[in-house]
């Protein structure tokens, strides 16, 4: 050791002191640092007074003293017997407070001041005992400027002047009251429990009182709705056989709308179909126009191959007779016979080149006229088919309106065979008028009437301008006798026999629907 001391020389010794200061000033650094918990204060005193909560801070071992209390909720159950109350009943009332020391700096120092003991729960026994002392007082106070009814029937104001008074000698202790409840009031001399007896009696007494008049109000209410509900029940039964025959027409006519729809649904469903097929089959002939075009483009190509065919044949017989003419130029030939040779191969020529020209008009103009045949062909089935379709399509229309139709007729049929003698005279009692304005139409055509009065009744009780009031009287009076002609029912006798048989309803409606069932 000694051997690496020296070997290590001055320079050594300095680094080896410096790193030993520094390690030592770390520990120390690390002892002296104290830290503190939120829900906890730390009291450091001694070179100077500081209050720590929630942080750090160093104390200087010797110099420094830190002592710390507990910031948490104290719960303080208190209860006082026997107060007596402003009047001089003595009660009983026990509640619950939640106190605890404020977190500032000087409700600090003053709690630390007035309840540390070097031990947080010794100091938590202490805030416990002295609030709960505290706030019996107080209980009491508060007790003896109340009477018992305030105390019993307002909690919530007794507890807030409890809290109010208390909380000022907390303070000076550093302590706050967080909340404060009445758990329980009772006496033992049976005071709250008569307060309650009367009420309750006074209860019962307007419990029995509006009972009565309920009973009563309850009584005269049964015997109108009865009343009202005699009447109502003679008025439905008047408005049974309307009500069962307005719903027959009104199932009636949804029936005829619901099939109506129906048809027309199905109608713009063939039509939707039909134009579908429609564009399908002129997509097709459209197809078909094209591939005759293509095939009319490819014969008039090889008809121009076949003419460039044809004039290579005419300049090869040209070059011939070049070659010719040469040869006889060379030749012991004549001229005139060279000359006669020339005009034959050009008049040949000519007459190829003709002939090639007008086979290839001709084919041109046969596929054209084959093409256009063919479109026409295929548009007349496609407008044939469309035609077709649309008749099929009205046809069904006509075939469902019809069934509709013959449905209602079926169902108004079964709903008039089930009327009886009243049923049918009130239907043609509410068409009267329009039957009398029938009747009468001629006369609100006539432009003039002329009356003579010569002076007599000619025994017929009336004179001059009373006979056109007596004629439309007369032609009034006709009405029963044109509907029996019409229909067969005598309003009349209807009439009689309902006057007759009004105490035996259930005879004349079985006797009017056998009557019925013939005229069906």
């Amino acid at each position: 050791m000694e051997e690496i001391w020296n070997s290590l020389g001055s320079t050594g010794h300095i680094v080896v002191i410096v790193l030993l200061v520094i390690a030592l000033v770390v520990i120390g650094f690390l002892t002296m640092w104290k830290k503190v918990p939120q829900d906890k204060a730390m009291v450091i005193t001694g070179m100077r007074k500081r209050v720590i909560s929630g942080g750090g801070g160093f104390v200087v071992p010797l110099l420094e003293r830190a002592d710390y209390i507990s910031l948490e909720n104290i719960k303080v159950e208190v209860q006082v017997k026997d107060a007596l109350s402003m009047l001089g009943v003595g009660i009983t009332a026990s509640g619950v407070a939640v106190i605890k020391v404020r977190n500032d700096r000087e409700s600090i120092l003053a709690a630390v001041e007035q309840f540390n003991t070097g031990n947080q729960q010794k100091t938590i026994i202490n805030i416990k005992d002295t609030g709960s002392d505290v706030l019996e007082g107080k209980l009491r106070e508060i007790v003896s400027k109340l009477t018992v009814e305030e105390i019993y029937r307002d909690r919530e104001k007794f507890a807030s002047k409890v809290q109010e008074v208390a909380a000022i000698d907390l303070a000076e202790m550093g302590l706050e009251m967080k909340v404060f409840t009445i758990r329980d009031i009772s006496d033992r001399n049976g005071y709250l429990e008569a307060l309650g007896a009367e009420k309750i009696a006074q209860v019962k007494k307007d419990a029995n009182i509006a009972k009565a008049e309920a009973q009563m109000e309850s009584d005269i209410k049964t015997a109108e709705a009865v009343r009202l509900g005699e009447a109502a029940k003679i008025e439905s039964l008047t408005r049974i056989e309307e009500c069962n025959k307005n719903k027959e027409l009104k199932v009636q006519e949804y029936k005829k709308q619901s099939e109506s729809a129906k048809a027309n649904a199905d109608l713009a469903y063939q039509i939707q179909e039909n134009i579908t097929q429609k564009e399908v089959i002129e997509t097709a002939m459209a197809a078909k126009i094209l591939e005759k075009q293509r095939e009319k483009e490819l014969v008039d190509e090889q008809m121009r191959i076949e003419i460039l065919k044809k004039q290579k044949e005419i300049e090869l017989a040209e070059n011939e007779v070049l070659k010719k003419e040469k040869e006889l130029d060379a030749g012991v030939k004549k001229q005139a016979e060279a000359d006669k040779f020339q005009s034959e191969k050009q008049s040949e020529a000519e007459k190829y080149r003709e002939i090639a020209q007008a086979e290839a008009a001709a084919t041109s103009i046969e596929l054209e006229a084959k093409a256009k045949a063919e479109a026409v062909r295929i548009q007349g089935l496609a407008e044939a088919e469309i035609i077709r379709a649309k008749g099929a399509a009205e046809i069904e229309i006509v075939k469902a309106k019809g069934e509709a139709e013959a449905n209602v007729m079926k169902e108004k049929a079964q709903a008039f065979r089930l009327y009886n003698d009243a049923a049918m005279a009130q239907m043609i009692v509410d068409r009267m008028p329009e039957i009398a304005q029938a009747i009468a139409a001629p006369l609100a055509k006539t432009e003039k009437i002329v009356i003579v009065d010569n002076g007599s009744t000619n025994g017929e009780g009336a004179r001059g301008a009373s006979k056109v009031t007596n004629y439309v009287t007369d032609i009034i009076g006709q009405l029963p006798e044109t509907v029996e002609a019409l229909t067969g029912y005598n309003l009349m006798d209807v009439f009689k026999k309902k006057g007759q048989s009004a105490q035996t309803p259930a005879a004349d409606t079985v006797e009017a629907a056998q009557e019925a069932e013939p005229a069906e």
